[in-house]
């Protein structure tokens, strides 16, 4: 099914021409949710690239590089080393390394290494598939950030490209573009759940489009007045310390003597 409306996506756009041949391929971002070297092998008579995350608990392996003639004979290596994720004892040298400042994650460093595949099995997606199972390689990017927005503890993310041959500029485009889709997920989400984006039943096109742009509209002034709420707590966020004057003041009550007063008089006395 996904393949399927990612297809249809596609063709849409080239047919509108929002794609040209000689223009870099459309970049596909996914979560972990999708299997990207499977729809990598479908959609290949496309120009896409997918990028998927991976479980943190994946193991992948390398090129068997050049196929070289034995005295005995026999089927050549399909496989090279196995990188494990959670064992760095595993990782061989990398083929990029690149590291630079964000300003919402801090300190953003990756490791990518060149021609990865995952071992394929027949089962699953690959249940009825003819002949034998392909080698998919593609790129292994490993990314680490020094912090998430709330001060929590990141932990490395894992992404597979179905290309090869990047450079650093290239390995950074694409752990930009996955960051970025968190961005444009949670959009989406306000338009729809909050805005009420799909909730009129119309049927002229025009009025779907004069709705789209309002929403549009409306989501900029959100965004515009974004400041006048950075003090308030999000749901999901803790609550915040007081700040240092509200401290402040509460000591200064607190070290205050009591004052006398008087007592209290009864009504009608």
């Amino acid at each position: 099914m996904t393949a399927a409306q990612l297809r249809d996506v596609v063709t849409r756009l080239m047919r509108a021409g929002q794609w040209k041949p000689g223009d870099p391929d459309i970049l596909i971002v996914m979560d972990a949710g999708y299997d990207a070297t499977r729809l990598a092998y479908v959609l290949a008579d496309l120009p896409v690239e997918l990028v998927g995350r991976l479980r943190s608990d994946r193991v992948i392996l390398r090129d068997a590089g050049p196929r070289r003639s034995t005295p005995r004979g026999g089927q050549p290596r399909k496989h090279g080393g196995v990188l494990t994720f959670a064992k760095p004892d595993s990782w061989h040298t990398p083929d990029q390394a690149t590291a630079c400042d964000t300003t919402r994650y801090g300190r953003a460093e990756t490791l990518a290494w060149d021609r990865m595949h995952p071992r394929l099995q027949a089962r699953g997606p690959w249940l009825d598939h003819c002949g034998e199972l392909p080698l998919l390689d593609g790129t292994l990017i490993r990314l680490k950030v020094e912090h998430l927005p709330g001060d929590r503890d990141p932990k490395p993310v894992w992404l597979w490209s179905s290309r090869t041959g990047m450079s650093g500029a290239d390995i950074d485009l694409r752990w930009q573009a996955f960051l970025r889709r968190f961005d444009l997920e949670r959009t989406f989400r306000l338009f729809k759940q909050t805005l009420g984006w799909t909730v009129p039943k119309v049927r002229d096109p025009h009025t779907a489009d004069l709705w789209t742009w309002l929403i549009i509209a409306a989501h900029t002034q959100l965004r515009l007045a974004r400041p006048l709420a950075e003090d308030l707590r999000r749901p999901w966020e803790r609550p915040a310390e007081p700040p240092w004057h509200a401290n402040a003041a509460a000591r200064s009550d607190a070290d205050r003597p009591p004052s006398p007063r008087r007592p209290r008089r009864c009504a009608g006395r």
